[in-house]
């Protein structure tokens, strides 16, 4: 096994709900999500559909400012690798997308469920339910803090 394949299976993936709830200071989970990634000593890991979700979201949300600030952090990499979706995780999105018409998975969720099985990450930083509905992750914070 590579050394980055080692590295992603011990990573944490972050989903947008974390995102928001970090960048939105009155959000409810806000104080629980700043907790979770001050103790986790896991590297976190998102992809650029995350990325552009986040942003957009804030944008709607929270108002242009703070879209452009947190998405300045985001997109600098230093803190959260970003990793790139491939043709063959939308194609494996889209079979999950389609296989699951009783769920309400987000297009942007299947892409993540096909990168975490590509990169063998076990454990998602989200406050969305449909990680935990998929049945293949832990989800943290939700859980014990690791």
């Amino acid at each position: 096994m590579s050394l980055s394949a080692q590295l992603f299976r011990k990573s944490v993936f972050v989903d947008t709900s974390a995102f928001f709830a970090l960048a939105d200071q009155t959000d409810r989970l806000h104080h629980q999500a700043r907790r979770y990634v001050e103790l986790t000593d896991r590297l976190l890991v998102t992809s650029n559909v995350v990325v552009y979700e986040t942003i957009t979201l804030l944008r709607m949300r929270l108002g242009y400012e703070q879209a452009l600030q947190f998405g300045l952090r985001l997109l600098d990499e230093a803190t959260t690798p970003i990793v790139r979706v491939t043709l063959a995780d939308e194609a494996k999105a889209w079979a999950i997308f389609r296989q699951y018409p009783d769920k309400r998975f987000s297009f942007t969720d299947c892409t993540s469920f096909a990168l975490m099985k590509r990169l063998g990450i076990g454990t998602a930083f989200a406050f969305d339910d449909d990680f935990r509905h998929f049945g293949k992750w832990v989800v943290h914070p939700l859980g014990d803090i690791r």
